[in-house]
């Protein structure tokens, strides 16, 4: 009885920890060097796949008005759902890296824009993203975000760039 118990609460512990470490990250590696730029390159020759690039194709052109068409991509008989997922999953995979203290977030910053730019479009209909689709969407995004002075200076620019794609349609 005394070793459930024990083993109940190492769990209660080990759940507490995960959940502080998915809501702020672990501590952020201070300096990039020879082990990022290879990640970096890794992630590269990933995007050159034909279906990945593909898929990026297809979600660069993806410029939701609203937050229903937004959601609608997230469906599974939409025609662009895996495309969707497929690029979104792939930047919070590698957004992942600097979040965990892997990677040196201003290294990935800089060299994984087009990850940002999904989630500039994405950022204003988050909240109801997370409500309706999964609480942690774009988590690893606005990690960097909150957390890379290059990810910031980033997003301001594609904020802009996208606020006048929208102002032209």
């Amino acid at each position: 009885m005394k070793q459930a118990k024990q083993h109940e609460h190492s769990g209660e512990r080990r759940d507490q920890q995960a959940a502080v470490v998915l809501a702020e990250g672990a501590q952020p590696k201070q300096v990039a060097d020879h082990h990022d730029a290879e990640l970096v390159l890794k992630l590269y020759d990933l995007r050159r796949e034909a279906v990945m690039r593909a898929s990026r194709d297809t979600i660069a052109r993806f410029f939701p008005k609203s937050c229903e068409e937004l959601l609608a991509i997230t469906k599974l008989e939409h025609p662009h759902n895996a495309a969707w997922r497929q690029v979104s999953s792939y930047f919070e995979m590698a957004y992942s890296f600097a979040r965990h203290g892997v990677m040196h977030p201003d290294f990935l910053a800089e060299n994984s824009g087009e990850g940002l730019f999904l989630f500039a479009k994405v950022e204003p209909h988050l909240a109801r993203l997370r409500a309706e689709t999964s609480p942690h969407a774009f988590a690893n995004a606005q990690w960097l975000v909150a957390h890379s002075a290059s990810a910031a200076l980033r997003m301001q620019v594609f904020r802009k760039r996208i606020a006048q794609l929208g102002a032209g349609r």
